[in-house]
C-alpha cells in the first residue's frame, strides 16, 4: 500500500481541486481529507456517510460544586480566565492545562474529555473516503488528522486498495506534519506568486526534514511566467522534479459549482494537463 499526500505551503493554490481530479484517475484508491480545520473535499465527492465517530481533543475542566469550598485557588491560578470569581467554568476559554485541578485542595476539579469534532468513513462514487470535521475554535487538529489517516489505512486494508491519496492541510504546522509522516510521496502544489514561492520553499524543507520524496505542480503557471521560471529554476537547483504545469482556466470553477471534478466536467486542455501529471505520478509511485 502506497500513500501520496497532496499539500501546499499556503491555502488557495488549488490543492483540493487537483486531489479531486485524481479521484477520477486513480483506479484502486482510498481518499482521505486531512484538512480537518476547513474540510471541503466532500463538496465534490458528496460522500455517503457509513460510520460516524466522536473525536475528543484537549480535555476540559469539570468543577464539582458539591465538593468545592470556594477557596478560589483555581480562579487565581487560571491564566486563561476560564474560571470566574464565583467559580464558574467558561468552557470556551479552557485550554485544558489542568493547573486548576492541580491546585484544588479538595479534588473538586477533574479534567474530562470534551467533544471536539467528528471523524467519518464514507462511500463515494470514486471509492472509500475517510474524512473529519473539527469543531470551531477547537485544538488538536494534528491528532484528528492522525485519526483520519488511521481510518484510511484500515479502509485500504479492508477493501484491498493499493493507494491512499491524502488531501493535506495548507501551511507547515502540526496538522501538516501529521499528514506527511510516513507517506511515500508528496506532491506540493504552488502558484507563481511571491507568497507561493516563499511557502513552497518552506513546505519542501518540511518534506526534506522527514526524508519524504517531493515533487512540484505549478498551478496557474501562465498567470506569471517570470515567477514560474523562478520556481522551475529553484526546483532544478534542489533536484526536485516539476511534474506538472497547469494552465489557468475558469472552467474549474464551473466544475466545482456543478459538484464535479475537472476530469468529470471537461476534456479540455487543463484536464489533459492533469492526466499527463497523474501518469508521471503513477510512475513515481511504482518506483517507490
Amino acid at each position: 500500500m502506497k500513500q501520496l499526500t497532496v499539500i501546499s505551503g499556503k491555502g488557495g493554490t488549488g490543492k483540493t481541486s487537483i486531489t479531486a481530479a485524481f479521484a477520477s484517475l486513480a483506479k484502486n484508491a482510498v481518499f482521505a481529507d486531512c484538512d480537518v480545520d476547513a474540510a471541503d473535499l466532500h463538496l465534490i465527492f458528496k460522500p455517503e456517510i457509513k460510520k460516524t465517530m466522536g473525536f475528543h481533543g484537549l480535555k476540559v475542566a469539570d468543577i464539582d460544586k458539591e465538593k468545592c469550598i470556594y477557596c478560589k485557588k483555581c480562579f487565581e491560578s487560571c491564566k486563561f480566565d476560564a474560571i470566574t470569581k464565583d467559580i464558574h467554568l467558561i468552557k470556551q476559554s479552557c485550554e485544558g492545562c489542568g493547573v486548576c485541578a492541580y491546585v484544588c485542595p479538595v479534588d473538586a476539579i477533574a479534567m474530562v474529555e470534551r467533544d471536539s469534532g467528528f471523524a467519518y468513513i464514507s462511500d463515494t462514487r470514486f471509492g472509500p473516503m475517510a474524512h473529519a470535521v473539527l469543531n470551531t475554535a477547537e485544538e488538536a487538529s494534528g491528532k484528528l488528522v492522525t485519526v483520519v489517516r488511521e481510518n484510511a489505512k484500515k479502509l485500504a486494508e479492508e477493501k484491498k486498495k493499493d493507494l491512499i491519496v491524502i488531501d493535506g492541510p495548507p501551511g507547515i504546522g502540526c496538522p501538516v506534519i501529521a499528514s506527511l509522516t510516513g507517506v511515500d510521496l508528496v506532491l506540493v502544489v504552488t502558484e507563481p506568486t511571491l507568497s507561493g514561492i516563499h511557502d513552497l520553499e518552506r513546505i519542501l524543507d518540511v518534506a526534506h526534514h522527514f526524508s519524504i520524496p517531493a515533487f512540484v505542480c505549478i498551478n496557474k503557471y501562465d498567470i506569471n511566467v517570470d515567477n514560474t521560471y523562478k520556481i522551475e529554476k529553484f526546483c532544478n537547483e534542489k533536484n526536485i522534479e516539476v511534474v506538472g504545469k497547469l494552465s489557468y482556466d475558469t472552467v474549474i470553477t464551473k466544475a466545482m459549482i456543478n459538484q464535479k471534478n475537472i476530469i468529470e466536467f471537461s476534456d479540455g486542455k487543463l484536464s489533459r494537463e492533469i492526466r499527463e501529471m497523474w501518469n508521471k505520478i503513477q510512475e513515481m509511485i511504482r518506483k517507490t
